[in-house]
């Protein structure tokens, strides 16, 4: 995986082979940016990046200027290889080690993006509450969005708050409106 812009364009980060991760491509992180560029100042937003991996995601929000992030996952390699990442490139990130539910059940924080990139395989009433905690819990902020990251496998545009959906080979980011 490498950082597509920014201040660390072009940094590569690889994580070792033992973590069960599936970064986003750096195609779909491209494009997905293309379109957040044309709607935030990214060094103005704040963002919760859920089931972050080895933070591929959190990265490229850091090398773009974003300094309000917080970086979620349940595995604890994930989130040590992500804090030495982050050591290293002083990108700022706060992360998290926590189960995404049980940290979207217990925060009261407010954020611009919420971005979550879970296991494609993830059951659909998975994502129908991970939907429903983000929304009732009131956790965006008036003009945020939500991206849920999925496979084609997954159709999340019944929901009330759906947007969009764009799609980038074998990745589909659902965009959902506060």
């Amino acid at each position: 995986m490498r950082i597509v812009s920014g201040k660390f364009r072009g940094r590569r980060i690889t994580a070792p082979g033992n973590l069960p991760v599936r970064p986003t491509t750096d195609m779909a992180k491209e494009a997905l940016f293309n379109i957040l560029n044309n709607t935030y100042y990214f060094d103005q937003v704040s963002v919760l990046d859920l089931f972050s991996g080895i933070g591929s995601i959190s990265f490229e929000f850091a090398s773009r200027g974003c300094e309000d992030i917080v970086s979620v996952d349940a595995h604890a390699n994930c989130v040590k290889f992500l804090d030495k990442t982050n050591a290293e490139l002083q990108a700022g990130i706060q992360t998290v080690k926590s189960d995404a539910f049980s940290f979207l059940e217990k925060t009261h924080r407010k954020f611009d993006i919420v971005f979550a990139d879970p296991p494609y395989d993830m059951e659909a009433d998975k994502f129908n509450e991970l939907l429903k905690l983000v929304f009732d819990k009131g956790l965006l902020k008036e003009e945020g969005i939500l991206i849920l990251e999925h496979g084609k496998k997954t159709d999340l545009s019944q929901h009330p708050k759906f947007d969009r959906v764009r799609k980038y080979g074998s990745n589909l980011f659902s965009f959902f409106k506060a």
